[in-house]
This record gives C-alpha cells, structure tokens and sequence, in this order.
C-alpha cells in the first residue's frame, strides 16, 4: 500500500527539490484549526542539593537518568548537551490538564532526585559553572563545531542554558485575534515582554554579566541564520519556507563515517549543488531541528524565550499567562493592541536580533515601556484565565506574580541580583547597564 512503512521510508530517503522542500515546509509547519490544546516544555539544571557550586560528575548524572528514565511518565524525558534535563508535555485539552500531567511527572522526578541527593534549579544559565559537555552524540559534536565558529554563546547554549518553551495552536485559517496570522506576529511581539517579565539568568560564572537574560543574550549572539525569525513582513508559511531553505546546513549525516560539516552552505544550495549527496526529506526534517527560532513553527508554535523558572511550580505561570493570551479572544485582542507601540522599536529587524528585544533581555522591566504593556498583558491573562477553566491555584499564583514582580517593574533575576548584592533592596543596583559587555542594547 502507497501508506506502507516501506513506502515512506523509501519517499525519504529520496532526492527532494527546492520546489519540493518550500511546499513541505508550507505544509507541515503551521498547522491551522481552533486552538484546542497546549503544551510545555520544561529545561532544568540538574545540582548537588548539598551545594549547588559542586558540579555534578558525569558518572552521577548517567546514574540519576537511569533512575528517572524507569519512572512512568506522561511527558516526554530527555537530556540536554551539558546534561539539563528536559519533560516535554504531551498535548493537553486544557491548562488545568496541562498543569497536572507535568505536577505529577515533576513530583516524580524530584522525589527519585532528591534520594540521589541531586536537584532541579529554575534558571535560566547556570550561575555556577562553565559550559561542560555530559552527552558525546554526532549531533553535538557537529553543533558545537558550527556554534563554535562564532564564539563562546554557543557552547552556553548548548550546556548551561535552561528554559520554559509553551506549545499553542497554530491558529485558525482567518484573520481575527485568534487567526495564525495574528498569533504569528503577536508571538514575536509578546515575546519581548515575556522576554522581560520573566528573565532569570544575571549571572555567569558566579558574576553579574549585566543583562538581567543572559540566556538571551546568547541567542543573540549565536546569530539571525541559526537563532533568528523570519521577517514578518508577509505570509508567514511563505516567510518561514524561505528562511528555512536560506539558512545554513548544520550537518550532513552519515551512517558510517563522521558526519561533515560544511561552512556557508545553505538548504536552499544544497538541493541546488546536490553535493556532498542530494539532500532528502530525512535531511529537511532534521534541518528543521537544528534551527532555533525564538518562535519555532512545528505544526504549532513553540514559544522559546522564556528563561527558566525559580521554586518547584514556577513554570506554571508564564504558561498560564501565554495561554491566556493567545487562546482567549479578549485578553488575545488586547495584548495585540498593548505590544502594537512596541513594534515600532524593533526597527523592521526580526527577533530577537533588534534593539527590543536586547533591551528586554539587558533591562527587564525597568523599561519603562516594557513595564507599561506588562501590566496591560498580566492584568488580561488574570481576567482570562477563569474563561480558560483555571482554577484557584493557578490563578493566584499569576496574581502573585503580577503584584510581585509586574507591578514593580521586577523580575526574579533581580531577586538573584540583590542576593548576591546582600541587599533586598528593589533599586540598590544601577539600572543603565553601562558596563555590559558591548555597552548598547543592539546585538
């Protein structure tokens, strides 16, 4: 039969065209329908309970993985390059299906964790040590080598960055406030805003590096080709197509032999030159995974900006308040017209490569737009979330975190700045940034 395994296995592995490759892309990457389920996925920094500042030895994490991988979990378990470990969420009904499938599935984590004396941190780099390498697979070994060529962020990328990715629909095929269109660009909007509200990575190598995201500013670093959107100057199947075949090869793999590297090659060339080896379907899908988008189309869109969150139960609110303002009409129309002003200071250039986004990452909340438009979007998700069928513990825990931080233009990396001040003083840090590392806020 035409469906066979053998069939699709042999379709691909077959040549594919440029042609080909921009109508799969079209196809496969936005995924439209109303929006009915939500997922998240969750990184964390696996740390010695006794003191965090000891590093983990590769023989102890190899054993704790092999613990946690007998638990029967409903998410998905998987381990980053520097060892973080990852629970990625099947698809749920609701946010309250959501927020208890991954509750449960943490509990479990930690429980099997904490008797082997380890821990899971909420942040978004680790503040303590350099990046080290736990997993030693082609893939790694061929991403480092391409991350590398630009500089250090890479690598920090690869092993001490955690964060909290939210999966929402595509939306539908119309325009309106809950059309993909529509969902499409406020992603790349909103995002700078939950850039700011919830940055939680100040410190590297037990410093201060003066942006209040590191993790972002990685992203930044590592460049438009590999971290960067698409313009959103058009239709957004055929933006994402293009900058798909445009950006550069990470690999082309082997089954015997080490995989090549090559430099400056495009998929676009690739299915142009044929060489080293025509590309095939096997090779598109696998070049949509070395792309790392702060918006990554899969179907659905994933949200990736998003640091880290601090305690056990963190993560549940910057996924509350991204549901709430994707999913509900209402609080989705007024995001839209509470972040339109800030298109403006993105300059036309995708995220997260423009001046709002670097200035979210470097001064949170203390922009005194960011936090304008913040409040708008909390106090919408808040007056949402009832509507989406949350109960009373998420609804107080996004309202806590609106009267904790959103309000006061904070974030909890400055909790972790005036810890390691010794003050718990809001403004006993000076909030220019002058001395970051490229004394501005573009990349």
């Amino acid at each position: 039969m035409s469906d066979s395994v053998s069939d699709c296995t042999e379709r691909s592995r077959t040549a594919v065209t440029e042609a080909e490759v921009e109508a799969l892309v079209r196809g496969i990457c936005f995924k439209t329908g109303p929006p009915r389920t939500l997922g998240v996925e969750l990184e964390w920094i696996v740390h010695e309970l006794r003191d965090p500042r000891l590093p983990v030895t590769p023989e102890r994490l190899e054993a704790a993985y092999a613990a946690v991988r007998s638990l029967p979990l409903s998410s998905a378990l998987t381990v980053e390059p520097g060892g973080q470990l990852e629970l990625s969420s099947p698809p749920a009904g609701s946010l309250t299906e959501c927020v208890g499938l991954v509750s449960a599935d943490l509990a479990a984590v930690r429980t099997v964790l904490r008797g082997l004396g380890l821990g899971l941190a909420g942040l978004g780099t680790d503040p303590w040590h350099p990046p080290r390498r736990f997993l030693r697979e082609p893939r790694y070994d061929a991403m480092e080598k391409v991350l590398d060529r630009g500089g250090p962020a890479g690598r920090a990328m690869m092993c001490t960055s955690a964060s909290v990715q939210v999966c929402l629909d595509a939306g539908y095929e119309e325009p309106g406030p809950l059309g993909h269109g529509r969902r499409w660009w406020l992603a790349h909007q909103l995002g700078a805003v939950l850039v700011a509200a919830f940055a939680n990575s100040p410190l590297a190598g037990r410093e201060p590096t003066g942006w209040l995201s590191t993790r972002q500013r990685f992203w930044m670093d590592i460049g438009p080709d590999r971290a960067g959107a698409p313009p959103l100057n058009g239709d957004p199947r055929t933006g994402w197509a293009r900058h798909v075949l445009d950006a550069p090869v990470m690999c082309v793999r082997r089954e015997d032999g080490p995989w090549e590297v090559p430099e400056g090659l495009s998929f676009r060339e690739w299915t142009r030159s044929g060489a080293p080896r025509p590309p095939t379907r096997e090779d598109l899908d696998y070049h949509l995974t070395t792309l790392f988008p702060p918006v990554r189309p899969r179907g659905h869109l994933e949200l990736r900006m998003i640091d880290a969150q601090p305690g056990d139960d963190g993560w549940i609110v910057p996924l509350a308040v991204t549901a709430a303002l994707f999913d509900d009409p209402e609080a989705a129309e007024t995001a839209y017209r509470a972040v339109k002003p800030l298109a403006e200071r993105a300059l036309s250039r995708p995220a997260p490569h423009n001046p709002l986004w670097a200035r979210a990452a470097r001064s949170g909340l203390a922009d005194p737009e960011l936090h304008e438009v913040a409040v708008l979007c909390f106090t919408a998700a808040l007056e949402a979330l009832p509507r989406l069928g949350a109960g009373t513990e998420i609804t107080d825990a996004v309202a806590d975190y609106l009267d904790r931080y959103v309000a006061r233009g904070r974030c909890p990396a400055d909790d972790l700045l005036d810890r390691h001040h010794g003050t718990d003083h809001p403004r006993s840090r000076p909030r220019s940034h002058a001395g970051t590392p490229h004394g501005k806020d573009t990349p």
